[in-house]
């Protein structure tokens, strides 16, 4: 009974952790502040995938994304700059009231579930086999069932790398340019 309300408490407590870094990862002007709240987001899931017995999931979640992709984002923001170069700085409130609203539609969601758990009427389990979340399991996935999403996947992260490269290389040359007009 006891490590069941561990679980429900860590569980809750991930939730919200993953909900509050997602209204940061919208809400921050600055790009960096929002790419280190998405690292705090990449690891409340894993804490979630390691609650569903998905330990190589969860391994994966945090050494890709929260580490190798995270850091490819923080090394682009800061080849671009700071505050000035980000096309979406100083954007509109509207994507402010979205995210809050977005956020409240999930807190409801996950209050509703809860209840719903709590209640019983959310009972019936899903026998889950030993081999779930295992690396032979998700390569298999990896490369039948979801190839063309994880080709598709590296693609748009290396078209984002050159992407980066190009922008500051532009707007690193247009700083150039605008510093001799002004001599």
């Amino acid at each position: 009974m006891a490590g069941n309300i561990l679980v429900w408490i860590v569980w809750i407590g991930a939730a919200f952790a993953c909900l509050a870094s997602g209204i940061a990862v919208v809400s921050f002007s600055n790009p960096f502040y929002s790419a280190l709240a998405l690292i705090g987001n990449l690891g409340s899931l894993a804490v979630l995938y390691l609650l569903l017995s998905a330990e190589f999931v969860a391994a994966a979640q945090v050494l890709v994304y929260a580490g190798a992709v995270m850091v490819m984002f923080i090394f682009v923001i800061a080849y671009l700059g700071g505050r000035a170069d980000a096309p979406w700085a100083g954007g509109p409130s509207w994507q402010t009231v979205g995210a809050i609203g977005a956020a409240a539609a999930i807190c409801v969601e996950v209050i509703v579930v809860s209840g719903l758990k709590a209640g019983g009427r959310l009972s019936h389990e899903e026998h889950i086999s030993g081999s779930f979340g295992s690396p032979a399991n998700v390569g298999r996935l990896f490369l039948t069932d979801h190839l063309l999403a994880f080709e598709v996947t590296s693609i748009v992260l290396l078209v984002a790398a050159v992407g980066g490269v190009i922008l500051g290389e532009h707007s690193s040359g247009a700083a150039e340019e605008e510093a001799s007009l002004s001599r």
